[in-house]
């Protein structure tokens, strides 16, 4: 192989790479709301299961606009600082909770939301419905868009 084809491929893998790492990181902590036909179906006088979460469910009473749900492990440096950023905004407004619950404690809620890296966060409404979620570091202006992203009810 010549050097000059050589060089076209470790620029090609390096570019390939950097836009791999962009996209990663765009959706890293992003909120992505729950799609309207799950919310719609949660309406029902018999919801699913899966969609909703009860404040015996996460050992903690539910904010009366949102709870902040945080599915973290004890290893994780991304997860200490969400807990510091969703703790604060919890203790910052009364109508906003935030648990942050162990994943090796909680398998359970792992298997239930297809937990697949931590920290996960669900946000839920005040009747405990799963209306969104993000996966990864949510800094704060992240957790802002959240509650005010109109898919909250009170």
């Amino acid at each position: 192989m010549s050097p000059l084809a050589r060089l076209v491929v470790v620029v090609a893998v390096l570019a390939a790479a950097a836009a791999l790492g962009w996209w990663w990181r765009t959706r890293n902590g992003r909120f992505a709301p729950v799609a309207q036909a799950v919310l719609d179906a949660a309406g029902r006088p018999d919801p699913p299961h899966t969609d909703r979460l009860t404040a015996d469910e996460i050992g903690a009473p539910l904010g009366t606009l949102a709870t902040f749900v945080q599915l973290s492990s004890e290893v994780c440096t991304p997860c200490r600082r969400t807990h510091a950023v969703l703790a604060a905004l919890a203790a910052e407004r009364n109508d906003v909770s935030h648990v942050d619950l162990d994943v090796a404690r909680r398998l359970d809620l792992v298997r239930r939301f297809d937990v697949m890296r931590t920290p996960t966060v669900l946000l839920l409404d005040g009747s405990g419905a799963v209306v969104g979620r993000t996966s990864g570091a949510v800094d704060r202006h992240q957790a802002l868009a959240a509650l005010d992203s109109g898919v909250l009810t009170a």
